[in-house]
């Protein structure tokens, strides 16, 4: 996962910026790892989106919440693993350069590591996860939108070009088949919240930046 460097400036996120910084936070902390005991507790009482938000990303939350409800620790890690754990060898790949198609010499993970040294950004030193983990993607954009870190949120041009580049290519192919999979259950509810959200993201990045 990403950590942003100190700055000495600060600005508050404006509450829908916030809002997006906490979707981005919370699928970036779902697709790290299983969700634990109080994560499940926290879903399970949280409330329905409000009157006016997204249909689609409505009923995936309210049906995250739900499923969450009856879900339990050791059951989410399990069902992760069987998803995600390997590399090369996982049903679902939960890395963005699977879905790319590039070359070793243009791989995500190549621009990536210049592209976290260009905005202030390091990998944690106890990571060992590839650059192009989706769940280190999404905590970045979390980082983009609401800032962290000691770091304001970024220009809405930085965060468009951030995710167009790296999540918008890969994000709805990983969720849609985290959907398809025989090993989904609790994940088919995240990745439907996920594909939601990437999708408006997306529409949203193409009205205000042209």
């Amino acid at each position: 996962m990403a950590a942003a460097a100190p700055v000495s400036l600060q600005r508050m996120a404006p509450p829908e910026e916030a809002a997006r910084g906490d979707f981005h936070a919370l699928l970036a902390r779902l697709l790290w790892r299983g969700p634990d005991a109080a994560l499940l507790a926290s879903l399970a009482r949280a409330e329905p989106l409000p009157s006016g938000a997204d249909p689609a990303l409505a009923k995936a939350w309210l049906e995250l919440t739900q499923a969450s409800s009856v879900m339990d620790q050791d059951a989410a890690t399990a069902e992760y693993d069987a998803l995600f754990a390997g590399v090369g060898k996982a049903p679902v790949s939960i890395y963005a350069g699977h879905y790319s198609g590039a070359m070793a010499a243009d791989h995500p993970r190549v621009r990536l590591q210049a592209d976290f040294a260009r905005l202030g950004l390091a990998r944690r030193e106890t990571a060992t996860e590839p650059e192009d983990h989706l769940a280190g993607l999404f905590e970045v954009m979390r980082v983009l939108a609401a800032g962290g870190a000691g770091r304001p949120p970024a220009e809405i041009a930085e965060q468009k070009r951030f995710f167009v580049t790296y999540l918008e290519p890969a994000a709805i192919p990983f969720f849609e088949a985290v959907m398809a999979s025989e090993h989904a259950n609790y994940y088919r509810k995240v990745a439907a919240l996920g594909a939601a959200f990437a999708a408006i993201e997306s529409a949203s990045f193409e009205f205000e930046t042209g």
